[in-house]
């Protein structure tokens, strides 16, 4: 959980991190897709009834933006915003915890109405869905013991006014 977890972006922030290494002609539309299926996806959050979502984000993300300027400030202001969501959770998962098992990469859990829940893992632009019980399960768990090493939900969103506070207005 190295990076801002996708579903939280702003616009211009991910359109930046996207940018970067497909900065060609034909790099921008796929880079204009990518950016629209982020925002989409983002919209879901704010359906009826809305999902509940728990992100973690390390602090290594935070210390090394990959935005600058007002694009890293709006996206700092942003996640303050969605740190009060009533439907979502935020999590700093600070350097004190020290090594985990995410660290390059992210997990997504999806649970289903029906009961199902599948994960999905993400690195070095590879990705792994697990849909076997077992193997999300051992997903969950990983999640879990990060989520226990994670600043709580108020000190995560402190830690984010802290670091609103120190790039100034």
């Amino acid at each position: 959980m190295s990076h801002l977890d996708a579903v939280l972006q702003t616009e211009d922030f991910a359109r930046d991190v996207l940018s970067g290494a497909l900065a060609t002609a034909a790099g921008d539309e796929s880079v204009e897709e990518q950016v629209a299926a982020r925002l989409g996806r983002q919209y879901l959050l704010r359906q009826k009834p809305q999902p509940e979502v728990r992100v973690i984000v390390d602090e290594f993300a935070f210390r090394r933006p990959a935005a600058q300027g007002e694009t890293w400030q709006d996206q700092l202001r942003h996640l303050e915003a969605a740190a009060l969501w009533p439907n979502v959770t935020l999590q700093v998962l600070p350097f004190s915890a020290g090594a985990h098992h995410h660290m390059s990469g992210s997990l997504t859990l999806l649970w289903q109405r029906e009961g199902g829940a599948v994960a999905y893992t993400e690195g070095n632009s590879k990705g792994w869905l697990f849909e076997d019980p077992d193997e999300v399960l051992r997903e969950r768990l990983s999640y879990d013991r990060l989520r226990d090493l994670a600043l709580s939900p108020p000190d995560s969103l402190a830690f984010i006014r802290d670091l609103l506070e120190e790039r100034g207005p």
